[in-house]
């Protein structure tokens, strides 16, 4: 069974990207470095690690910007003289992974990720239990907030100068399906007062505060060390700060600005799944709106006991431990019920941002479907909802679904036609079947991406999942092909989102321009917990010295980052 985001990640994300790149233009785009330098984007400055201190901690750093590399892989030629030829059809902006964490839920299974760390013979496979938890997980809401601020204050396309027309997130919007998290995750796009908080609002009750009695050393502790106790392993071995205050500042109602912008979404494994990977239950929505949290593994459960006990009668399984010290009893919060796929698509009708439903339509409100189109201009996006209900992590389609695509794909030969969705094509690998009366075959990642290559007009598929940067030339037999645009996640180290801009060259061609853009923040917290953007540097911060992520890859090659991207133009617009 596969659990974790970064056991995805090493199994396919790295391996599935261009091997070489000989197509790749020497020359970058210099007419546009000087424009996205003032719009504040990663063409004129970029974040990264800075060097090791104490532990292996590093802080961040500003460096030069990319400009845009031209890539040709599809053998779609960049002629001279485009960038005076061509005009702007859409700019648009990307949001993915937000994950948008109830960061003291009974739910998590925090108390698994240490597993990760101490893989043994006999154990599961490695990755299986890997991000269930971060150390800064606690600050999900202000990452966003900060990335909403920074879409605000670019407002266009960096090399076309269009207005952006909308924003679309693809999916995992929140982090466990909770009731609470999705309303965040909603507040947060439409502007309001956001309360990052549950249960006792007046004190934290998760896995990182010092109550003695449940202190495991495992979690980093940002308020420091109980009297008596062994400091945690983050600040002891891996060079961690110490925060006094943070987890109190994290849970501080704050005033979200809202995008200036529509904004539409797509559903994620993390949006219809518990914890991303198991079918809704009865029971763990007892638990996740329940008194008991589970704080440590207890003494002699080895990994697939506890895999187990999730699989089986989690919230029995709470009770019989109930009086021990690794459960913590917490108070119980109704909003951190959870949602399935009909309560979700319902919730975005409930908003103050347009359009109403944020994509969601009253067939998916009469269906229970969470999948749709829309139109800006000349492009059609076809949005799809590729999260097995069955479970586990990775995606694919319903064959209802999928006949449902194949007409839409059918009729829109008058349109530049972008995909979005949740899962890439090689993340759709999940046959599983069996609940809710559906019992065909799923159709996997390869059987879609062959239908899409047959239709022409579709240039570009935009997704996430993978929390990491890639761009794959996706050929077509006979010539040309589409683009899959993979952008990294809200929550794991770099926090970008992405700008994307479609433009004919008007010789038959289009360009698409794809520039990763950093939330706004400081590179430094400074010591500040009383401002958003001050909590979202410090959110970024500890997201890239995240231990299980400390040699991480997922800002992508540089061909993943900044690129322009050539395609053949529709017929219809070479006529």
């Amino acid at each position: 069974m596969r659990i974790s985001r970064r056991g995805l990640l090493r199994s396919s994300a790295v391996t599935a990207g261009v091997s070489a790149l000989p197509s790749l233009a020497q020359a970058a785009v210099a007419a546009t470095a000087s424009r996205t330098a003032t719009l504040g984007t990663t063409v004129g400055q970029v974040i990264v690690r800075g060097p090791k201190s104490a532990g292996g901690y590093r802080a961040l750093v500003r460096r030069a910007g990319e400009p845009h590399l031209v890539r040709t892989d599809l053998g779609v030629k960049a002629a001279a003289g485009r960038a005076r030829r061509r005009r702007g059809l859409l700019a648009f902006a990307q949001l993915s992974d937000l994950h948008v964490v109830d960061h003291q839920s009974p739910m998590r299974v925090e108390y698994v990720d240490r597993y990760e760390d101490q893989s043994e013979p006999g154990d599961p496979v490695p990755g299986l239990f890997g991000s269930a938890y971060r150390p800064n997980e606690m600050l999900t809401a202000h990452v966003a907030e900060a990335m909403v601020r920074a879409i605000n204050e670019v407002g266009r396309g960096p090399v076309s100068g269009r207005p952006l027309a909308f924003v679309i997130q693809t999916g995992d919007n929140s982090d466990n399906s909770q009731r609470n998290e999705i309303r965040w995750n909603i507040d947060l796009l439409d502007g309001g007062t956001v309360r990052p908080d549950s249960g006792d609002l007046t004190r934290y009750e998760g896995v990182m505060d010092g109550d003695p009695t449940y202190y495991d050393t495992h979690y980093w502790h940002p308020d420091g060390t109980p009297d008596g106790l062994a400091d945690d392993r983050p600040r002891a071995e891996l060079g961690f700060p110490t925060v006094p205050g943070l987890l109190d500042a994290a849970r501080r109602p704050f005033r979200a600005r809202g995008l200036d912008v529509p904004w539409y979404t797509a559903f994620g494994n993390h949006d219809g799944l518990s914890q991303g990977n198991f079918p809704e239950t009865t029971q763990f929505g007892t638990v996740a709106t329940g008194p008991l949290k589970l704080v440590s593994p207890p003494a002699g459960m080895s990994q697939q006991d506890l895999l187990d006990a999730l699989r089986g009668d989690y919230a029995g399984f709470l009770a019989g431990l109930a009086t021990s010290p690794y459960v913590r009893e917490v108070t119980p919060d109704p909003e951190r019920r959870i949602l399935d796929r009909a309560a979700l698509v319902e919730e975005h009708f409930t908003t103050t941002g347009t359009p109403e439903g944020h994509g969601f339509t009253s067939a998916n409100r009469r269906d229970g479907t969470a999948y749709y189109t829309f139109d800006r201009g000349p492009v059609r996006f076809i949005v799809l909802d590729t999260v097995n209900p069955n479970g586990e992590a990775n995606g694919s389609l319903d064959q209802t679904q999928f006949g449902w695509l194949g007409r839409k794909l059918a009729a829109s030969d008058d349109r530049v036609v972008v995909i979005c969705s949740h899962h890439t094509s090689g993340s759709m690998d999940n046959p599983l079947v069996g609940t809710g009366g559906d019992t065909e075959p799923r159709v996997l990642g390869d059987e879609v991406l062959a239908l899409l290559l047959s239709h022409r007009n579709v240039v570009a598929w935009v997704n996430g999942h993978t929390h990491s940067n890639n761009v794959w030339a996706r050929p077509r037999t006979g010539g040309g092909g589409l683009w899959e645009i993979n952008t990294a996640s809200h929550i794991d180290w770099p926090q970008q989102s992405r700008l994307l801009e479609i433009l004919d060259n008007r010789d038959g061609t289009l360009s698409i321009f794809a520039t990763m853009l950093d939330h706004r923040s400081p590179v430094e917290y400074g010591g500040r917990l009383d401002d958003v953007t001050h909590l979202a540097a410090l959110g970024r911060e500890l997201a890239a010295n995240d231990w299980q992520e400390r040699e991480s890859t997922r800002r992508g090659r540089r061909a993943d980052r900044n690129v322009e991207l050539l395609v053949p133009a529709p017929r219809f617009l070479r006529q």
